[in-house]
């Protein structure tokens, strides 16, 4: 991954989705349509926090959050997600 030239601002946090899963934990293979929007991603990039609340995730993190959290970018043809840390539901 090549360094982005971003920076989030406040409580906000880019979010690097990990890839859906291609087969269940029995072997099948699930095709392309009916595969689920991925609820982990990889911590890219977060902002500052605000003066209330400080940003407790860092780069790197492996974080789940929600199936509708954040909105879908695409930076130098990745696919990512800004959302609020609020969003975040847990650190993996």
């Amino acid at each position: 991954m090549s360094k982005l030239n971003i920076k989030p601002l406040a409580d906000r946090v880019l979010i690097e989705p990990l890839a859906a899963e291609t087969k269940t934990a029995s072997g099948i293979i699930i095709p392309d349509n009916a595969k689920e929007k991925p609820q982990k991603g990889t911590v890219v990039a977060v902002g500052p926090g605000t003066k209330d609340e400080n940003i407790t995730v860092k780069v790197g993190d492996t974080v789940m959050y929600g199936k509708f959290a954040g909105t879908e970018l695409k930076l130098e043809g990745t696919d990512y997600l800004m959302m609020r840390e609020s969003d975040i539901l847990a650190i993996v």
